[in-house]
């Protein structure tokens, strides 16, 4: 069993930046990819980003150039700068990792931008 821990969630306005954070805990040995995924509300969870044990990362089209994924494979951490925020980025975010063949997701955490 994995247990993610997020935190960095918030209000901002328009063009401000948020921190996202998540910690991994419990049987982390063979943890691969990480990532962030969002749900708005009346849409599907999209992916936002994604970064593999080697650094390769992955973004959807609408973050490229404001987000930016990062992690620490010892700490077994992943974070998600956030810049340049807009109100279409208001969302639950949810972290996820994937270890051997099963996906695991955090509680979430809320992030509004205000125009």
């Amino acid at each position: 069993q994995v247990l993610l821990s997020e935190s960095g969630g918030g209000l901002v306005q328009a063009g401000g930046s948020l921190r996202l954070s998540c910690a991994a805990s419990g049987n982390i040995f063979g943890i691969d990819v990480m990532g962030w995924y969002r749900q708005a509300p009346g849409k599907q969870r999209e992916l936002v980003a994604a970064i593999t044990s080697g650094g390769n990362t992955n973004y959807a089209d609408s973050v490229k150039g404001r987000f930016t994924i990062s992690r620490d494979n010892a700490k077994k951490s992943v974070f998600l700068q956030m810049d340049s925020l807009k109100p279409e980025d208001t969302a639950v975010y949810y972290c996820n990792v994937a270890r051997f063949t099963r996906d695991y997701w955090g509680q979430g955490t809320q992030v509004t931008v205000s125009s």
